[in-house]
């Protein structure tokens, strides 16, 4: 049966971008424009699979989606990182000049203002979604408005680029994750990465502490993200992200860290993309 995978986005998109290649098989991508859909389409079963951007080389963590993980008893099965570039990109004939406004994603619009500098004229405004922006202007064929998308989005909707690769820092790469309801089988030969989180006792040195824990069980620390926890003043949750060589020293680490955590929560165990 072929797999149903919601992203956030239309067909153009990044997250559309990761459904076409993370995949060895064919699959039936299901579009939706914010996250929240995504997340409720996978809990109403609609989706067999999500795919959520997580994080970006140079705006940083995708907080939002850290908590709709957590929250919903999503499991991390996977990770894809793709080079990002962002493009300018309008109806033919039109110089940058011409442009008055430019929408997309916040993300995006963060990810280019550097460039935007340069050009002060344009008035940037938040939308959903990159590509579907790009689908908008070349339906109702809006004059005097760009958008910021993929070179596929720019294909897809005969738009014309009037400036490749506007991202400020050339080298601009988002970490996506592929997300289901149940953890994945486990193969220990495969696994190399795992994704907690834990909540410590507000004292001295207990996050030092279990630092350390992972340092001594030849863990590597590659992400720490830190979010409130709601219904209790001055206290946080740790989103951690580590690797490792052995699965036995994963769970030598993982056994010790249960004992020393109020709280302890595997978001998912999975296969570390960079290696």
């Amino acid at each position: 049966m072929t797999k149903k995978v919601a992203i956030q986005g239309i067909e153009g998109s990044f997250h559309h971008i990761v459904s076409q290649t993370y995949f060895e098989e064919v699959v039936m991508v299901q579009p939706y424009l914010s996250f929240s859909d995504v997340v409720e389409s996978l809990i109403s079963k609609t989706s067999d699979v999500a795919i959520m951007a997580l994080e970006n080389s140079i705006a940083g963590s995708i907080i939002p989606n850290y908590a709709h993980i957590n929250d919903q008893d999503l499991h991390i099965t996977g990770e894809y990182f793709l080079e990002i570039q962002h493009n300018l990109m309008a109806l033919e004939g039109q110089s940058i000049q011409d442009i008055k406004e430019v929408f997309s994603h916040p993300m995006a619009l963060l990810q280019c203002k550097e460039f935007f500098k340069q050009h002060p004229h344009i008035k940037l405004i938040e939308d959903t979604d990159t590509a579907e922006v790009a689908k908008r202007i070349s339906k109702n064929q809006l004059e005097g408005v760009a958008a910021i998308a993929s070179v596929k989005a720019a294909q897809l909707f005969d738009l014309e680029i009037l400036a490749n690769s506007i991202q400020t820092i050339k080298h601009n790469e988002t970490r996506f994750v592929v997300v289901e309801r149940n953890p994945s089988l486990q193969n220990k030969a495969t696994t190399n990465k795992a994704s907690v989180k834990f909540l410590l006792d507000h004292k001295r040195g207990s996050l030092a502490a279990m630092l350390n824990v992972m340092s001594d069980c030849n863990l590597n620390l590659t992400k720490i993200q830190s979010l409130p926890k709601i219904d209790t003043p001055w206290k946080y949750a740790f989103f951690v992200d580590i690797t490792f060589e052995k699965f036995s020293d994963y769970e030598k680490g993982k056994a010790i860290m249960k004992l020393m955590a109020e709280e302890f929560k595997i978001l998912g165990e999975y296969k570390n993309a960079k290696k």
